[in-house]
């Protein structure tokens, strides 16, 4: 048996092998200390006369589920090795194979998934140019979409998709973590699973088509070849029961809004950077009542969109269910008993669908109708285009009611899963095997009266079966047809046809009945499987019904309003609000609303100036996911919006280092600085708090000013501009388009009032000492601040730079860097 173990071993040396070994699932060697540690589990050892022991820890194979799921949690690819014959019926060493191989990004269990996230799997394919081809499929739910680009763009994708596992060629593995970090749970295949052709040809089999061009994905030969590569990848993790992915998406990035893993870091989209304590705009947002729902609102973040008449049928269909408040709770009230119908589908496509999976899919599917009915009823265009798509699977739904029990045991041999009536055989069966000893004393009293025997027994052992005892004194009576088994002092016993043949009905009724439930089970399985692309794209509707009658119910309950969509270059925000802050406010406490414009003339760069804690990083936060909400279709915290599309939004917000890369704060602000320069348009946000900070006074100002001044002459791009140089401020006199706002406080005996309200103007003074005394200073060094900033003040430290400033006014950064160096700048 060692010897098995050790071969399978050897075929998959990277994973964690699981091997069944009676009633168990035992691990060997360097597997069970690792196991011992992960679980938990004793650590034994397993030795004979003619080996070395080894090192052993196993766990009953029932519990499976948790124990599997905690292993690939903590980072491990399993292998299970399950026996493939009934030891019973084999003399010799049971046969066994590996038949399911489990990493972070093949996983079909409950136990190993969020229930409103993806788990993507994805797979990425360098061959040597600028352009990369990236896939993401979540074999959980059979969502499955490919892109192309350079390798900012793919860091982009991977931040917003955050797959749970990504395979690579094996020669790009240590390229890939030099690029794009070392969090990253890595598997590797060699080149033949990359080849163009063969995943081309891959692609088309899954797809079960002659042409991707339907798809829309017919040239991107780069993107092809990682979504074929991840089928091959499928295939060798014993993976066949894939039917689910049975459609392909392209992800395009000019219909989607830029943002960079720094923009939804500082924006605390997905996470918050007070971790489990903080709060999310997902968290805000989502009022979603299916776990397809949640999914979707993940994936909406992740990409808005930059479609006026996509955002507009959303926001229609938002509209609706915000005006027609019975209409909303009835619709959500159908969404809420659906279920996971996506990930239900694909466990039956891998054949894992449990029985009561199957009557949940059954209730799934008969809400289909009744909602379909209630979004046609209004004749709301918007809502009605989507419903149309839905269909009602009446027969499906006719097939599982019929067949299945409306409670069926969650395992075979743990009760009924097949309802009475559906086999003559199964229910016969059934009979026997819960009413044998009726039927046996049945038996008894009609032999009795039949040949007269008053004192007629049935008995049972072990060499004869089911017998017919008769005392000495009434053997005269025996009919001729019972056949004599076995003579006693005082009896005979004897059997029959009936008897012998409702013996094996019994002994195996068990073992039938299992098997007739598993076919019929599997029959229904198979009904299911043929359904699977209509259930999925039925499911993808329901979710985005799902989502936006959500969107209705955030804004009824936060008072937010519908934002007008246009094409313009113009963001005008009135009374907005943060929608996380805004829901975390103190009790009897408001959220200050404030009014913001900019476009690319008159207000193009806003200069914002006030102290700590004043709120100037909540306004510029706000300012973006009212916008990305916006783009969203959902409704916006703020009494009026009118967003002109946005096609990149870039923050700078806040400082942090890298220390394991050997970055400083300072180098981490400058690399996310670079970043946005780069990749700005005239219909970009740009968000930047605190620019130049980590260096000297004169080094930060100097960066902070040629970064504005690059932004207003070079890109236009809208822009807010938080900072404490109030040197800045001089650039509303020399560029056209910058324009100074400040945060309002006011003193009062030499304490700090923040009135969070944003006016024209620039702020003369910071604050610091006087924000430090708030958190807490001893208030012996701020008394002794205070005197050492007086005879700052006096030496007036700025004087030099103000002498530079005259300078400057006459020729800008820009052009003078440009005319030293003879290139482009950044």
């Amino acid at each position: 048996m060692m010897q098995q173990f050790n071969l399978f071993k050897a075929q998959h040396p990277e994973a964690v092998l699981l091997f069944r070994v009676g009633d168990f699932y035992e691990t060997y060697g360097e597997d069970a200390v690792i196991a011992s540690k992960v679980l938990g589990l004793v650590l034994t050892k397993r030795s004979n006369a003619s080996a070395n022991s080894v090192e052993m820890a196993g766990f009953p194979h029932h519990s499976i589920e948790s124990y599997l799921s905690k292993l690939v949690r903590a980072g491990y690819k399993v292998a299970v090795c399950d026996q493939l014959e009934d030891p019973k019926m084999t003399k010799k060493l049971v046969k066994r194979g590996i038949t399911e191989l489990v990493t972070p990004g093949i996983a079909y269990s409950d136990q190993l998934l969020e229930q409103k996230e993806n788990n993507y799997l994805a797979a990425l394919y360098f061959n040597g140019s600028e352009r990369s081809g990236v896939a993401f499929l979540d074999i959980s739910t059979g969502s499955f979409s490919i892109a192309e680009g350079n390798k900012d763009y793919l860091e982009v994708l991977l931040n917003d998709m955050a797959p749970k596992e990504i395979l690579l060629q094996r020669e790009y593995v240590k390229g890939f973590k030099e690029h794009f970090g070392e969090h990253w749970y890595i598997s590797q295949m060699d080149e033949w699973a990359f080849n163009p052709i063969a995943c081309r040809e891959k692609l088309l089999k899954q797809l079960n088509v002659e042409t991707l061009k339907g798809f829309g994905v017919e040239g991107m030969v780069n993107g092809i070849t990682a979504a074929g590569s991840l089928l091959f990848y499928l295939e060798s993790n014993f993976n066949a029961g894939v039917a689910h992915i049975c459609s392909l998406k392209r992800i395009d990035r000019e219909s989607f809004v830029w943002m960079d893993s720094f923009t939804f870091r500082n924006l605390e989209i997905f996470s918050s950077a007070a971790g489990k304590e903080g709060t999310t705009l997902l968290q805000v947002m989502d009022k979603s009542l299916s776990p397809q729902g949640g999914r979707l609102l993940r994936s909406w973040l992740a990409m808005p969109l930059k479609s006026k008449e996509e955002i507009e049928r959303r926001q229609g269909v938002v509209q609706y269910f915000a005006d027609f408040e019975q209409k909303r709770e009835a619709v959500r009230e159908l969404v809420s008993q659906v279920g996971d119908l996506e990930r239900i589908v694909a466990r039956a496509a891998a054949g894992k669908i449990m029985p009561k999976e199957v009557m949940q899919l059954l209730r799934g599917l008969s809400i289909m109708g009744p909602l379909k009915s209630l979004a046609l009823e209004d004749g709301v265009e918007e809502l009605a285009t989507l419903a149309e798509g839905i269909e009602t699977f009446e027969n499906l739904r006719r097939i599982i009611g019929e067949q299945m029990m409306a409670e069926p045991a969650s395992l075979f041999g743990k009760g009924d899963i097949i309802a009475n009536g559906v086999d003559a055989e199964l229910d016969d069966l059934r009979s026997i095997a819960r009413h044998s000893k009726e039927y046996l004393l049945n038996l008894q009293q009609q032999e009795s009266e039949r040949s007269g025997i008053t004192s007629l027994k049935v008995g049972y052992n072990n060499i004869f079966g089911y017998y017919l005892e008769v005392r000495n004194t009434h053997k005269d009576k025996v009919p001729a047809e019972w056949i004599r088994k076995q003579t006693l002092v005082n009896a005979e016993r004897y059997i029959t046809q009936e008897l012998k043949e409702y013996e094996e009905k019994i002994l195996g009724a068990e073992e039938k009945i299992l098997a007739i439930e598993q076919r019929i089970y599997a029959s229904i399985v198979a009904k299911i499987q043929q359904e699977i692309r209509a259930i999925q794209q039925s499911s993808a509707i329901v979710a985005q019904i799902d989502l936006l009658s959500a969107f209705a119910q955030l804004a009824v309950e936060n008072n937010y309003s519908r934002p007008i969509i246009d094409q313009s270059l113009e963001i005008e925000i009135r009374q907005g609000r943060h929608p996380v802050i805004e829901r975390n406010m103190p009790l009897g406490q408001e959220y200050v609303a404030n009014d913001i414009k900019l476009d690319s003339q008159g207000e193009q760069i806003i200069i914002l100036t006030g102290p700590n804690m004043a709120g100037k990083s909540a306004l510029l936060r706000q300012t973006a996911l009212i916008v990305l909400m916006a783009q969203t279709g959902s409704f916006v915290p703020a009494a009026y919006a009118r967003i002109g599309i946005v096609d990149k939004v870039f923050t700078r917000v806040g400082a942090s280092d890298n220390i394991s890369k050997g970055e400083s704060t300072f180098m981490v602000e400058m690399t996310e600085t670079s970043t946005i320069l780069h990749n700005l348009s005239p219909r970009s946000l740009v968000l930047l708090d605190e620019i130049g900070r980590g260096t000297s006074t004169y080094d930060g100002l100097s960066i902070a000013w040629a970064v504005v001044e690059y932004i207003s002459s070079e890109i236009k791009a809208k822009t807010l501009f938080a900072t404490h140089y109030h040197e800045l401020t001089e650039l509303e006199n020399k560029l056209d388009g910058v324009k100074n706002f400040k945060i309002t406080v006011k003193e009062i005996n030499g304490k700090v009032i923040f009135l969070r309200k944003i006016t024209q103007g620039s702020a003369n003074k910071s604050f610091g000492i006087e924000v430090a005394a708030l958190a807490g200073v001893p208030e012996s060094v701020t008394v002794c601040a205070k005197k050492i900033l007086k005879m700052l003040e006096k030496n007036d430290l700025t004087q030099n730079f103000n002498e530079e400033k005259e300078v400057l006014k006459q020729e800008s950064f820009v052009e003078k860097y440009l005319k030293e160096v003879s290139i482009s700048y950044f």
